[in-house]
């Protein structure tokens, strides 16, 4: 048996991934990463920069992309639990403008792997949530692009608790329609 699961989405290149886990008394040991498995899988990006981000219940970070210099993320959550989503923005895709989510915690130790040309972001269920991701090319100020996270035309079916407060940074509070986004990928 391999160390990971790579489940295909509806959405081709999305995968959600299942580390094998090995447990006893003691805790726990898994492999997050294996450049070797992932390229067996057809799956062989290579990874220059891992991020880390910790937020409050509520908080909506995305949906994001780099316009020019697009990312791939490979992301978990390693703390509470979280709401991941990727849209497709390929626009030679047979599912451009659609989406995919996934709730990946540190209870079931999914990993997401969102491909270059997709928007990306994640909404905290929990109290408060650990999110640690790797990607593909550096992080870009001046090339960072972003998408309207309640988007009618996307229809993201956020799994938002009656009552909950989504809270959103400035400029995630003016990102763009999808119909106003152009051709990007």
């Amino acid at each position: 048996m391999g160390k990971f699961n790579f489940i295909n989405t509806p959405i081709k290149d999305v995968y959600v991934i299942e580390p094998t886990v090995y447990g006893d008394h003691r805790g726990y040991f898994m492999e997050t990463y294996n450049y070797n498995e992932f390229a067996a899988a057809g799956l062989d990006m290579k990874f220059v920069q891992d991020n880390e981000s910790r937020s409050k219940k509520g908080v909506l970070r995305g949906l994001h992309f780099q316009k020019t210099h697009p990312q791939g993320k490979l992301v978990r959550c390693i703390e509470g639990e979280v709401f991941d989503v990727a849209v497709d923005l390929r626009k030679d895709s047979e599912t451009y403008g659609k989406w995919f989510g996934v709730k990946l915690s540190a209870e079931n130790k999914k990993q997401f792997y969102i491909p270059e040309g997709f928007a990306h972001g994640f909404v905290v269920l929990s109290d408060t949530a650990a999110f640690c991701y790797k990607c593909t090319q550096f992080y870009d100020p001046t090339d960072e692009g972003g998408l309207m996270w309640n988007d009618p035309d996307i229809g993201v079916e956020w799994p938002i608790e009656d009552g909950m407060e989504i809270l959103l940074s400035d400029k995630d509070k003016v990102n763009p329609a999808f119909k106003d986004l152009g051709t990007l990928f």
